[in-house]
C-alpha cells in the first residue's frame, strides 16, 4: 500500500471519529431540554395540588358567630305600682300619689318616689321618703350576659350606698329571700332639719337590679325614728318590689328560659351603658334630695 493511500485512510478515520463524537454531543444536548420540561411540568402539577389544598383549608376554617346567654327578663313593671297600698300606708302614711321618674325607655329603666310628712302639732312631725329604682340589662355579645351586667351594677350600687357622702355609722348586711342576692345598707345623715336615718336595700333578680331607698327623721322636736324599724320596713318593701318584677315577666322569668343563647343583643350595648349611668346619677340625686324635702 502506498504512502499516499495510508495517509488518506487515516484522515477518513479521524473524520469518522469526529463525526461520531459530534453526534453524541447533539443527542445529549437534545435530551437536556426534554428532561427540564418534564421536571418543570412535574413541579408545576404538585404546586397546584398544594395550592388547592391550602385554599380548601382556608375556606373551612371560618370561626362561628359569637353567642351570649339571653336575658331572662324582657320588661319592667309600672314603678309606682310595685308596692301595695298597704305597704305604702305603713312606710309613707301621708304620701299622695307616687312621682314617677323620667325615662327614655320604661322597659329598661324606671323609678318612683313618695314623701310623707305627718304633722303632730307642737310635738313636731315625722318625715318619711321612699324611692324605688328598677334597672334592667340586656345581653350583649361584646359586654356579656344580662345577668353578668346586672351583677356588676348590683355591686356598684352597694358600694355607692356604703360610701355616701356625709354618712355616719355605716352598716351593711346580706338580705335573704329577696331575689338572687340582696344587701341592706344603713347609716345616719346629719341635716339642719334633724338626724335622718337612711336605709338602702339593693337586690338583683336575674338581669334586673332593684334599689330601694327609705329614710326618716323626727322634725321640729319630734323623736328620731328607730333605725331597726325602718330597716325592717325597707326589707319588706324591697322583697315586694322584686316579686313585682318577676310577676311582670310571667313564665319568662324562670331560670330555664335564660339558658338559650343569643347571637346579638336586642339593644345596643351603648344604650344599656347610658341607661346604667343615667339611673345611677338619678338615684344619687333623688336620694340626697329626699332628705331635703323634709323642710317643705
Amino acid at each position: 500500500m502506498s504512502e499516499g493511500t495510508m495517509q488518506r485512510r487515516a484522515q477518513r478515520d479521524q473524520r469518522d471519529q469526529r463525526t461520531r463524537r459530534l453526534n453524541r454531543v447533539l443527542v445529549c444536548a437534545a435530551a437536556v431540554p426534554v428532561m427540564l420540561v418534564a421536571g418543570c411540568s412535574s413541579d408545576s402539577g404538585s404546586g397546584e395540588g398544594k395550592d388547592k389544598g391550602a385554599g380548601a383549608t382556608v375556606s373551612t376554617s371560618k370561626s362561628p358567630s359569637p353567642t351570649v346567654q339571653a336575658a331572662a327578663f324582657k320588661t319592667l313593671p309600672e314603678p309606682c305600682e310595685v308596692l301595695s297600698e298597704k305597704m305604702l300606708d305603713e312606710l309613707v302614711p301621708k304620701a299622695k300619689k307616687g312621682k314617677e321618674g323620667s325615662s327614655d325607655d320604661v322597659s329598661s329603666r324606671a323609678s318612683c318616689s313618695w314623701s310623707s310628712l305627718d304633722n303632730n302639732g307642737v310635738k313636731g312631725s315625722q318625715f318619711r321618703w321612699l324611692n324605688v329604682s328598677l334597672l334592667r340589662f340586656e345581653s350583649d355579645v361584646t359586654r356579656g350576659s344580662g345577668d353578668k351586667l346586672a351583677k356588676q351594677y348590683y355591686g356598684k350600687q352597694v358600694r355607692s350606698a356604703e360610701g355616701s357622702e356625709g354618712a355616719r355609722d355605716v352598716k351593711s348586711e346580706p338580705v335573704a329571700g329577696t331575689g338572687d342576692e340582696a344587701t341592706a345598707v344603713r347609716y345616719e345623715l346629719k341635716k339642719k332639719e334633724g338626724t335622718f336615718k337612711q336605709q338602702t336595700v339593693v337586690a338583683r333578680v336575674e338581669n334586673v337590679v332593684v334599689t330601694l331607698d327609705y329614710n326618716g327623721a323626727g322634725l321640729a322636736g319630734d323623736k328620731t325614728p328607730d333605725a331597726d324599724d325602718l330597716m325592717k320596713d325597707a326589707k319588706a318593701a324591697a322583697k315586694q318590689a322584686v316579686a313585682a318584677v318577676t310577676k311582670a315577666n310571667g313564665s319568662s322569668g324562670s331560670k330555664s328560659s335564660s339558658k338559650s343563647p343569643s347571637k346579638s343583643s336586642s339593644k345596643p350595648s351603648s344604650e344599656s351603658s347610658a341607661s346604667s349611668k343615667s339611673s345611677k346619677s338619678s338615684e344619687s340625686s333623688e336620694s340626697s334630695s329626699g332628705a331635703g324635702k323634709s323642710s317643705e
